[in-house]
């Protein structure tokens, strides 16, 4: 027991990509358990953000998972396993949510759920952005559009990383961003428009009442 306890206290000080190689070598499952109890929460969370339901993001991780343990093998020593482990979750939601849309099943109206207090002023270079317009705005998106703009600007990954999980160049991502974050500052300022007419109407409305 002593031993079983060293061991697992060297496991628990390794880098990511040490646990991995060791994994890859030794198939010992006590080096797979430490990066599963590191990231398991992480890629749930992450899941959880695309389907919008517990029971469907924990089977996603599970399904994650297992598909990493056969994958480990061909993971390049340079590159960062926490990058790489996000483009798995993120290619494996993907996909589930487009084999759903093909079989013609509903998906719920915002695959990617977009957080309360979401602060994406970069896009518009510093302008102040109302968050909830915002979440409408980021509605109107499609799944790949939003999917883009969060990976660069809420993960804060490289376009090289994006650029891999897409599996195209590093220029095609730069103008998918482009085009991502010009439709996004088209439909927030379609947002504002409409409930700016919609006020005005409702103060209209209310005088016309009173009077």
């Amino acid at each position: 027991m002593a031993v079983r306890t060293s061991i697992n206290d060297y496991a628990r000080h390794m880098s990511d990509e040490e646990l991995v190689k060791l994994f890859v070598e030794t198939q010992e499952n006590r080096y797979f358990e430490k990066l599963y109890e590191r990231y398991s929460e992480k890629v749930y969370h992450k899941c959880l953000s695309f389907v919008k339901d517990t029971a469907k993001a924990e089977d996603l991780t599970h399904e994650i998972f297992l598909k990493l343990i056969f994958k480990l093998g061909t993971f390049k020593e340079d590159a960062k396993f926490s990058t790489w482990l996000y483009s798995i979750t993120y290619n494996h939601c993907m996909d589930q949510l487009r084999s759903n849309k093909k079989r013609g099943e509903v998906l719920q109206e915002e695959p990617i759920e977009v957080p309360d207090d979401i602060d994406l002023n970069n896009i518009f270079d510093g302008d102040d952005v109302q968050a909830k317009n915002l979440k409408i705005a980021l509605d109107q998106l499609s799944v790949d559009e939003k999917g883009v703009l969060f990976m660069k600007y809420m993960d804060d990954m490289s376009i090289r990383d994006i650029a891999d999980i897409f599996k195209v160049t590093e220029s095609a991502i730069k103008m998918r961003l482009l085009r991502s974050r010009e439709k996004l500052r088209k439909k927030y300022l379609e947002t504002i428009i409409f409930f700016g007419i919609l006020a005005v109407k409702l103060i209209e409305i209310m005088r016309n009442l009173i009077a």
